[in-house]
This record gives C-alpha cells, sequence and structure tokens, in this order.
C-alpha cells in the first residue's frame, strides 16, 4: 500500500481522480466542503492540510482498493514535479459523432422500429434509440431526410493532451468499423440501396478538471481542438504521441493556428474549434453553455454535412442529384437560414458557438453547392436565395 509523507494539493488531487469520485463525493467521504478540497487542488505543492485532515487522507488511501491505489502510484510517481505540470491527471468528455446516410425511406422504417422514441426538434422529425458500447455509451439520431449521427460518449482520464491525441487516432480506426456495423444491425430488417458507409468521426472535448490554469489553459484547449500538433502521424503502424517536451514547449510558448476559431467568453469558459474537432471548458458552470447545446449544434451539423455528401457524391458519380421533394433544394434553403440566423432569445454564447462550429465545418458552402445542384435538377434557374 503506497504511503504519503505529507499530503498536499497535488497529493490529494491524485488520490481523488485514482478513487474515480467528483469532488463532491471526496468532500462527502472526508467530511470537509467542496470549496474546501477545490483551495487544496488548485494550491497544489503549496497547499498542506491540517494534521487531521493528513490523517484522514491517509486513512482514504489505505482504503483504496488495489486498480486505485495502482493509478495514485502512477500519478504520483513521476519525476517532472516542475511550473509545467505535464504528468497531471485531468478528466475530459469525449463526444464522438458519426454520420452515415441511409436514405429517408430507410429512415423513416428504421425510427418506426421497436426502441426507437420520437425526439423533440426544432424543425426536422428525428427519433433516437440507445447503442451498445463497451466503453461508453451511445445513441442513434434518426433523422427523417434520411441520416443516422451515433453520438458516443465516454469518460476518459489522461495525463498528457498528447496521450488523448493519441487514443483519438487509434480509436478512430474501431469507430468507423463499429459504427459501421452497428447501423447495419439497426437497419437489417430495412433494405435500402442508398445506405452508404460513415467516412469520418468528428470530436468534441469537454474538460472537466483541468491540469492546467491560466494561459496554459487556453493552450490546453487550442491543442485538444486540432490534435495533429501532438501526434507523430509517420508512426508505424499508428500514430505515436510526440515526446513531453515537445508539450511543455507547446504548453510554455503558447500554440495557435489561424483555422482555430475561439468562442468562449471571458471569465465564463474557454472554447476553440477547428475542422478537426471542438474543445471546451466552462469556467462558471452555471452561467455557461451547457453541454446539452452544444452536444444538439454538432449533431444538427454533422447530419447535415453527410446529406450534403451524399448529394455531392451523385454529382461526381456524372448522376443528377435525386433527393425526396420534401427534402430537396428548400429543405437546404430552409437549413441553412437556420443554421445561420440567430434567434430571439439566443445569447451571444449560442451565436458565438454556433458562428464558430459552422464556420470550420466548411458546411455553409456546402449547403450551397447542394443547393445549386438540387434546383439545376429540378430545372430551376436564377441565384440560389438565401
Amino acid at each position: 500500500m503506497p504511503t504519503v509523507q505529507a499530503w498536499t494539493g497535488r497529493e490529494t488531487r491524485a488520490l481523488r481522480q485514482a478513487l474515480r469520485m467528483s469532488i463532491r463525493d471526496f468532500a462527502e467521504n472526508l467530511g470537509v466542503s467542496e470549496r474546501t478540497v477545490s483551495k487544496w487542488e488548485a494550491g497544489r505543492d503549496a497547499v498542506h492540510p491540517r494534521p487531521e485532515m493528513q490523517a484522514a487522507l491517509d486513512t482514504a488511501l489505505s482504503r483504496a482498493g488495489g486498480e486505485a491505489a495502482d493509478r495514485f502510484i502512477a500519478a504520483t510517481s513521476r519525476t517532472d514535479l516542475d511550473a509545467n505540470r505535464v504528468g497531471d491527471l485531468y478528466k475530459v468528455q469525449s463526444h464522438k459523432f458519426i454520420p452515415v446516410y441511409t436514405g429517408a425511406a430507410a429512415a423513416a422504417e428504421l425510427a418506426a422500429q421497436e426502441g426507437f422514441h420520437s425526439r423533440p426538434h426544432e424543425w426536422l422529425e428525428v427519433s433516437t434509440a440507445g447503442v451498445p458500447h463497451a466503453e461508453g455509451s451511445c445513441t442513434a439520431h434518426v433523422f427523417a431526410c434520411g441520416v443516422v449521427v451515433l453520438h458516443l460518449r465516454q469518460e476518459l482520464y489522461f495525463r498528457t493532451l498528447a496521450l488523448l491525441a493519441a487514443w483519438r487516432y487509434a480509436s478512430y480506426e474501431q469507430d468507423l468499423p463499429w459504427a459501421a456495423e452497428q447501423v447495419a444491425r439497426l437497419s437489417s430488417p430495412v433494405p435500402s440501396s442508398d445506405r452508404g458507409a460513415p467516412e469520418y468521426v468528428l470530436s468534441m472535448y469537454i474538460l472537466e478538471e483541468p491540469a492546467w490554469t491560466g494561459a496554459e489553459l487556453e493552450t490546453a484547449l487550442r491543442l485538444m481542438s486540432l490534435p495533429s500538433a501532438l501526434v507523430n502521424r509517420r508512426a508505424h503502424p499508428s500514430p505515436k504521441p510526440v515526446r513531453d517536451h515537445v508539450e511543455r514547449r507547446l504548453l510554455a510558448q503558447g500554440f495557435d493556428q489561424p483555422s482555430i476559431q475561439s468562442f468562449g467568453v471571458h471569465g465564463l469558459s474557454v472554447g476553440y474549434a477547428s475542422w478537426a474537432g471542438l474543445a471546451y471548458h466552462a469556467l462558471s458552470p452555471e452561467q455557461a453553455l451547457m453541454i446539452d447545446d452544444l452536444v444538439s449544434c454538432e449533431i444538427d451539423v454533422q447530419m447535415l454535412w453527410a446529406y450534403c455528401r451524399h448529394i455531392q457524391r451523385q454529382v461526381e458519380d456524372g448522376d443528377d442529384p435525386a433527393m425526396p421533394p420534401e427534402f430537396g433544394w428548400r429543405f437546404l434553403r430552409a437549413a441553412y437560414s437556420r443554421l445561420t440566423t440567430a434567434r430571439a432569445r439566443e445569447t451571444s454564447q449560442h451565436c458565438m458557438m454556433r458562428e464558430a462550429t459552422l464556420s470550420t465545418s466548411g458546411l455553409p458552402e456546402r449547403l450551397m453547392q447542394a443547393q445549386t445542384a438540387l434546383r439545376e435538377t429540378a430545372g430551376l434557374s436564377g441565384r440560389v436565395d438565401t
């Protein structure tokens, strides 16, 4: 059983994370307030709990199970205890969005199956059902226009940003065939000649328990939104994380790319979007965006991206794109308007998040191109209305 000579905020945080406890549960277990635990962790090496609390932490550690004790040892046995903080555990919610085009007829039959339930949506009929996943929770969103979006949610703990980036690349290789199998399984009673294969995975990371503060926190979120800077993609047989000193340098010197767009609000949140994904951390959870707002926006964007991709594929194959009349160019014009026009009750945070998501996804251009293709097929002329 590991022992601690003198507890500091750093060891306290490592124990809580090793026990897989929230700040609230950990505080209740020790008999102190959440504010006390937060103060310990924020102070890191500079904070030493009172003697009676040192004893309580000793007891909590002694009661930890084998796996929790191993995690604690791994988190506290490193030698890089300097200001760069590479090595602290942090917690993220990983949200992956995997869209697949199935066709409107197949989507309608799929949504009518047992286990699917209609979900409120502002402008398009959608049904949802749970999908089993060994390492997280997954929901299938079936849209009436003919797209299924699998939303996979996983809770993750990592010590470095590079490990998260490498996990992202490695897991994508498993996610795509898994998603294809799930859509085939769900659609097995429903024949469809239009059903395609999932082509990509879009990630969003919600940073729940950061290991950085100040400028480093901003840099960490930017790196999460564009993780290619943290992996060697030429490594064989799969991308490998960069060495710790590379990450330390990026955190210390800062990292930015023109393709990264901010949608955070000073004092309330830190948020960044890029073509590779989104990263978000609520500094003030009561005033920041809700996770459901971020998820709903991304699901709609990925659904329309896949829909437009199907139209693009028909054009590139030399065919005139054929879509159901109710989901033709007027449907896309309405979608464009709804996504790009602010609503009366929409906050500035929602506007910034939506604009960053859209501009980095390239969806507005795809919607316009798809509109044009469908109008030409319908024999209409003139400029596309926006």
